[in-house]
C-alpha cells in the first residue's frame, strides 16, 4: 500500500528489512550488496516510487570517489599496517587515495592540512595521525566539518567517528597471561608515555595486577621510546630498580626484541628466568629467538574498517546533505603463544 506524502530512505529500509546504510548502497550501486538484498530493495524502491531528495541528487553529481588520509609515524609498524589496510579497502571500494603525511604532528597546521584536502574534493577523510600529546586538541575547536572524518588511534569523544584498537584489553591480556603461568613480579616497558596507545597499554597491566591483588610500584616501570635499541636500555633499568623480576611485558615488538637480544647477551634464559611478552605481532616476531609472545592488534584490519565507516558516513551525507557521526567502533587484540613466554 502506497505511503501517503514523500517517501523517505527510512521508510524503504524498513519495507525492505535492511538497514539506511543498506538502501543507500543499492542507490549508489555499491558492489557490497548480495544479489538477492539488491533485488528486494530496488523492488521497494520502485513500489513506493522513492526519490533521492535535490541535495542528495546534486552531491551525486559531483562525485570524486576520493578520500583523504591524513597520517603519520609510519616508521612504526602500528600507523604503516594501518594504512596498507586503508588502501586495500579504498581500492576495493572504488576510491581513491589523497595522502598527507604530518612529519611533525603536534606542531604542524592542521588547518591547513584540512583546507588543502577539502580544495581537491575529497568526498571524506581519515585521520591516522596517532594521539600524541595535545596534537588533537585542534578537534575541539573544529566547526561542523563539511565532510564526514573517521579518527583513528585515539580517545574515542563523543560526537566523532573513531576507530581504535582496544590497547588497554591488550595490556591486559598479556599480563593475565603471565600471572597464570606462575609470574608474581611483571615489570612493563612502556611507549612513549604522551602517546594514547602506550597510556592504555599500561593501564591494562596495571588492572591485571591489581585484580590478582599483586603491587604495581614505579620500580616497575620504565619508558621506552618503540625501538629495540630502548627495549634493551630499559631492561638493565629494571635489573637494577626491580631485581626480583620474572616477567616482562613489552609495550611492542621491537622493544621486546631488545629485551630477548639482553637476555641472550646476559645468558638469561628465556622463558625459565624471564617470560616476555610483546604487543603488535609483527611478520618478524615468530622468527624472534626464541618466537615472541605478543600481542596482535591486526593494525590493517583497523585500516580497512575505518574505510567500510567512512563509506557509510559518506553514503549518508550524500543522501541527506548532513554530515553525520558513527559510533565508535573498538576492535579486540588477541593473545598469541610462542616460546618466550611458555616452554615449550
Amino acid at each position: 500500500m502506497r505511503t501517503l506524502g514523500p517517501v523517505n530512505i527510512k521508510q524503504v529500509a524498513a519495507e525492505a528489512g535492511v538497514s539506511t546504510q543498506t538502501v543507500s548502497r543499492v542507490i549508489n550501486d555499491r558492489p557490497d550488496v548480495s544479489p538477492d538484498t539488491r533485488d528486494r530493495v530496488q523492488q521497494v524502491i520502485e513500489r513506493l516510487a522513492y526519490q533521492p531528495n535535490a541535495v542528495a541528487r546534486s552531491l551525486i553529481g559531483r562525485r570524486t570517489h576520493t578520500i583523504g588520509v591524513v597520517g603519520s609515524s609510519l616508521e612504526y609498524f602500528g600507523p604503516s599496517s594501518t594504512l596498507a589496510g586503508v588502501e586495500k579497502q579504498s581500492a576495493d571500494s572504488g576510491f581513491s587515495l589523497l595522502l598527507a603525511l604530518l612529519h611533525e604532528p603536534a606542531t604542524e597546521d592542521i588547518g591547513q592540512v584540512l583546507t588543502d584536502m577539502l580544495s581537491r574534493r575529497v568526498e571524506g577523510l581519515i585521520w591516522a595521525v596517532p594521539e600524541i600529546a595535545h596534537n588533537h586538541r585542534w578537534i575541539d575547536d573544529l566547526a561542523r566539518p563539511a565532510v564526514p572524518i573517521v579518527f583513528l588511534t585515539m580517545e574515542p569523544k563523543p560526537g566523532l567517528s573513531v576507530v581504535s584498537v582496544a590497547n588497554r584489553t591488550g595490556g591486559t591480556l598479556a599480563t593475565e597471561h603471565l600471572i597464570a603461568h606462575g609470574h608474581r613480579h611483571i615489570g612493563i616497558i612502556t611507549g612513549p608515555l604522551d602517546w594514547w596507545e602506550s597510556r592504555e597499554r599500561q593501564l591494562g597491566w596495571e588492572e591485571a595486577l591489581v585484580s590478582a591483588g599483586l603491587p604495581v610500584e614505579a620500580r616497575q616501570i620504565v619508558e621506552g621510546d618503540w625501538s629495540a635499541a630502548s627495549g634493551e636500555r630499559a631492561f638493565a633499568r629494571l635489573q637494577e630498580q626491580f631485581p626480583e623480576i620474572d616477567a616482562m611485558f613489552a609495550s611492542n615488538d621491537q622493544m621486546a626484541q631488545g629485551v630477548l637480544h639482553a637476555a641472550w647477551t646476559a645468558n638469561i634464559p628465556i622463558p625459565q628466568t624471564l617470560a616476555v611478552v610483546g604487543f603488535d605481532d609483527i611478520p618478524e616476531a615468530s622468527y624472534f629467538i626464541p618466537p615472541l609472545t605478543t600481542i596482535r592488534q591486526h593494525s590493517a584490519d583497523l585500516g580497512r574498517t575505518a574505510v567500510l565507516v567512512l563509506n557509510d558516513l559518506i553514503d549518508q551525507w550524500r543522501l541527506t546533505g548532513r554530515v553525520a557521526t558513527g559510533e565508535p567502533v573498538r576492535l579486540q587484540p588477541e593473545l598469541v603463544v610462542r616460546k618466550s613466554s611458555v616452554p615449550q
